[in-house]
């Protein structure tokens, strides 16, 4: 093991990869020269050249199209779109392009291209450079998207993501580029599609994803000095959605709150609430409850900025609530009683 952040993970994997093979290339704003806004790409522009790390004009339609085109050829690109709310303009592509060739082509091609770009609040980008869209993309079949939460997870899953045959998109939160953590060395191939329970638990469970789960675990461990015992799983990835791993883990604690930047309405949290609806119900002590972003455009300024963005003490009183409900006392028993 090695530790190092979130974003020298991502870094060391594209290097990795590039040298693997000779079939991925980088392309995307600003990679190149000036080594990524968020200098992911640091240092590959000087180690591998212009033909494999490729500076693009502002043109995420255009580039993305490229990618896609050469995908389809043989090659494997890495796309980088600067924020997720820049992929807007590469949309009609992604969505209309690269998620529906190898079915439209009756599997005759295959488009093995990935998409990492970044996204969520709390940096002060305003409205309209801080958004959480991936419910967009996981909406959509014959894409699949991954949003890993620790520096381990981003080595293994963008990993995985290079050598699927399959569109993927990455997604990268903002506020973890920083964050660090143990990445194992050598080849680390993760599983897109499997969740993780990355805090074992008996008393309640909290379902997250990306910065989620770095908050989910700092209040498990608060819960945790108080005799309650939080089991937090990490999704990972919201397409395909591990549903079988969260489902097993709420049949046990008998209690779940879903916790996620997005916006409530809609979101990957109303996905797996309907999910424990249909799955877990005769287990539930409980109404299974949601924690997410306000309904509004997230304002510049930073105090509205963070009141409107769910965070640990939002987590802490819907866990509260939703232990009273079911007449939870510290020390007690968590798991099945009605099942």
């Amino acid at each position: 093991m090695t530790e190092m952040t979130y974003r020298q993970a991502l870094n060391e994997t594209l290097r990795a990869e590039l040298k693997r093979d000779d079939n991925v290339y980088l392309i995307g704003e600003e990679i190149g020269v000036f080594e990524g806004s968020y200098k992911i790409t640091a240092g590959l522009l000087k180690e591998f050249g212009p033909r494999r790390v490729v500076d693009t004009p502002i043109a995420e339609e255009g580039f993305t199209g490229v990618a896609i085109g050469s995908a389809m050829l043989g090659l494997r690109p890495v796309i980088e779109i600067m924020t997720i709310n820049f992929s807007l303009i590469a949309i009609d592509q992604i969505v209309n392009h690269a998620a529906k060739m190898r079915a439209m082509f009756g599997g005759e091609v295959s488009v093995p291209i990935v998409i990492r770009t970044p996204g969520g609040g709390g940096q002060q980008l305003a409205a309209t450079h801080s958004q959480n869209l991936e419910v967009w993309y996981a909406h959509i079949p014959g894409l699949k998207v991954v949003a890993p939460s620790n520096p381990a997870d981003a080595k293994a899953l963008l990993t995985a993501a290079i050598r699927d045959d399959d569109p993927v998109l990455f997604l990268e939160n903002l506020g973890l580029y920083n964050l660090k953590g143990d990445v194992p060395e050598g080849e680390h191939v993760g599983e897109i599609g499997r969740a993780a329970v990355v805090r074992q638990g008996t008393d309640l469970t909290v379902i997250s994803y990306s910065r989620g789960v770095v908050t989910s675990l700092e209040v498990a461990e608060q819960f945790a000095s108080r005799g309650v015992s939080i089991e937090v799983v990490d999704l990972r990835s919201l397409r395909p959605l591990d549903r079988e791993t969260f489902c097993a883990s709420v049949r046990k604690t008998s209690r779940a709150v879903i916790f996620e930047d997005d916006l409530l309405s809609y979101g990957i949290g109303a996905e797996i609430a309907a999910t424990l609806g249909e799955g877990v119900f005769d287990w539930l002590d409980a109404p299974v409850r949601r924690v997410a972003a306000a309904e509004v455009p997230l304002p510049y300024a930073k105090p509205l900025e963070l009141a409107a963005m769910p965070d640990a003490d939002a987590l802490t009183k819907v866990i509260n609530e939703t232990l009273a409900a079911s007449a939870f006392k510290p020390g007690s028993t968590g798991g099945v009683t009605n099942g």
